[in-house]
This record gives structure tokens, C-alpha cells and sequence, in this order.
């Protein structure tokens, strides 16, 4: 069995439907802060398997002990998280509490179990901003934000953690800018008020939720002055943490991998695409830089490729017609 935490989140639910689709047991638990209940029905209807699912929170040690307790976890896949860069710089704190916390409840019952693989959510956001680009997985480490430190931090605790555990296996995942939706348009991200993310603000836009799209910044050191990331399909995402289950199973060994596509996109770029592809107006306007904020990153999604046998299979266009699919579906989200 599979031990999903944050699983109805934006991440976590399309990697539950991989791993039904699969063929794997799988249990979930989240706390609903940043997701919503219907997500499991929705998860029914897509792979005709009912959901077990936990109202726990990851952070909670006793409900923690439970859950591995009453079922035979062999995995755990690690997405539950706060992950918003611009609040991590506001309240740091209830970052490291909750994203640091949360791993280390985890990895103290993991020995009193058989569960012996672990697979971490982290991001792109681990390395140092003044690292040449596209970002291999051996370059340095310096996080631009609280945000970023935690996950380092993570990454660090895993490590020691490995070297104290010799039969335990990490994988560590480091997303890049993980965007879309499920095709038949039932699963989605759906964040509340006005979204941080660039694909739910501008699909918010053009379902006449937000009257236009803030770009952040349009004086960035690129060719259109607009920022440059890594945008990766939600469903290339969740078949990577599939893959990195089956190495660990296959070869008892941790790794850490780079998960996005290899392109660098533009803000701008991005708009021009969507409109494109759904035939809709995005108004935007620039506004002041967001702190915490770079110009430039993407992907060498090379080892993941090698090591793994993965890589990203859907387009900028998938991604625009999946987000604005489930968007015209769900206006207002779950």
C-alpha cells in the first residue's frame, strides 16, 4: 500500500489517479486546508475505485502512528506542504513548522514500520538563483526564499536520515513549475482568492473571475522582460513519481532528480500560447516584482531520462486546453 499525504491537493490527486490507474493500493490523508473533500469523489468517478482517504493532518505524530499502524505501508509519497513562495516570506515560520515538521513525523514512525521507500515532493526552488541555467542536479544550493529553504532543508534531513537507515530508499523529486489539469476536465488546481500560480491566474481571467493577469516584473533580464520558467504538465509530474517508485522498488537506492521538461517559457510567451489555443483575451497588466522572485530557470531533465526512463510528454498547448478545460467546467473551482 501507498501512503499519499497532502493527496487532495493539486498534486497529490492526479498522482492518486496514476497510481489506481496502475493498479496500486493506495491510502490518503490531508488536513483540507488548501484542498477540498470533493476532490475524492471526483477521483471515483475518473478511475471507478472508492478513495481511502484520512481527514489527518501530517504534522499530527499520533494520528501519524495510526495510520502506519492499522495498514501495510511499503511507500510514502510526501506532497502534503504549504508552497506558496510570496507567503513563505511572510510567515516563515509556519513554513518550517509545517513543511519541516511534517517530513520528520514521518521519518520517526517510518523504522517502527516495513515501509521502506520514501519519495519526496521538493522543488527547483533548492538552488541558488546565481546558478546558470538550465539547473543540473549537482549544481549549488542557496534558496532565494523561506519557501525554498524548507524544502532544502528536507532534502538535507533525508540524507542523514539515509545514512541512519541504510534500508530505507529516498527518491528526491525537484519539480519545476507544475501546471494543467486532468483531460476530462474533474480534477484541476484550485487555489483560493487570487491565485499565486501563473495557469490558474490567467484561466481565472478568462472565465471572468479576475478582471486581468498581474505579471510580475516586465524589466527581468530576458528577452521580453518577462520571467522564464520550467512548465511541466500535472500528469508528466505524477507518471515521474510512478517511475521513481518502481527504480527504488527495482534498485533499494536514493536518488534525486530534476522533474521539468528542459524549456524556458516566458510569462508573456505563456499568455500568447493560451490565448492561441482557447481563442481567449487575456487582459494582464505589470506590476511590481514579487520578492523572492528570479529572472530565469529550467530544467536538465537529463538524469531523469537516463535514470528513471522518463521525460515530459506533454506540450505548452496540452497544458493550456487541459487547464482551460477543467477551468470552464469548474468556474469556481471544487
Amino acid at each position: 500500500m501507498i501512503l499519499l499525504t497532502g493527496a487532495t491537493g493539486y498534486i497529490g490527486s492526479h498522482t492518486w489517479v496514476e497510481l489506481l490507474q496502475h493498479g496500486y493500493e493506495v491510502i490518503g490523508i490531508d488536513n483540507l486546508i488548501n484542498s477540498n473533500i470533493k476532490v475524492l469523489e471526483r477521483i471515483e468517478k475518473i478511475t471507478g475505485v472508492r478513495p481511502n482517504f484520512h481527514h489527518v493532518d501530517v504534522t499530527d505524530s499520533i494520528q501519524i502512528h495510526k495510520i502506519f499502524q492499522d495498514n501495510k505501508i511499503e511507500a510514502v509519497m510526501h506532497f502534503a506542504g504549504l508552497k506558496s513562495v510570496k507567503e513563505s516570506v511572510d510567515k516563515p515560520l509556519a513554513y518550517y513548522l509545517n513543511n519541516v515538521g511534517g517530513l520528520m513525523t514521518l521519518l520517526e514512525v517510518m523504522p517502527t514500520s516495513q515501509c521502506k521507500y520514501f519519495i519526496f515532493s521538493s522543488s527547483a526552488t533548492v538552488y541558488h538563483p546565481e546558478n546558470p541555467i538550465p539547473y543540473q542536479e549537482n549544481m549549488s544550493k542557496g534558496a532565494a526564499n523561506p519557501y525554498g529553504r524548507t524544502k532544502w532543508m528536507c532534502e538535507q534531513i533525508l540524507t542523514d536520515y539515509q545514512i541512519a537507515h541504510a534500508d530505507i530508499s529516498v527518491a528526491s523529486l525537484r519539480y519545476f513549475n507544475p501546471v494543467g489539469a486532468h483531460p476530462s476536465g474533474l480534477i484541476g488546481e484550485s487555489p483560493s482568492g487570487i491565485p499565486n500560480n501563473l495557469m490558474p491566474y490567467i484561466s481565472s481571467v478568462a472565465v471572468g473571475k479576475n478582471d486581468y493577469l498581474n505579471i510580475y516584473g516586465n524589466d527581468w533580464n530576458t528577452a521580453d522582460g518577462t520571467c522564464i520558467r520550467d512548465y511541466i504538465h500535472v500528469l508528466d509530474l505524477a507518471k515521474g513519481h510512478i517511475q521513481a517508485l518502481e527504480y527504488l522498488y527495482k534498485n533499494n537506492s536514493p536518488i534525486t532528480v530534476n522533474l521539468g521538461t528542459g524549456n524556458g517559457v516566458s510569462v508573456l510567451e505563456f499568455v500568447k500560447t493560451f490565448e492561441q489555443v482557447t481563442s481567449q483575451t487575456i487582459p494582464y497588466r505589470f506590476a511590481p516584482r514579487r520578492e523572492g522572485d528570479i529572472a530565469a530557470y529550467f530544467a536538465d531533465a537529463s538524469l531523469a531520462k537516463a535514470l528513471l526512463s522518463w521525460e515530459a510528454k506533454l506540450d505548452l498547448k496540452a497544458i493550456c486546453l487541459d487547464s482551460w478545460n477543467w477551468q470552464k467546467q469548474n468556474p469556481n473551482g471544487y
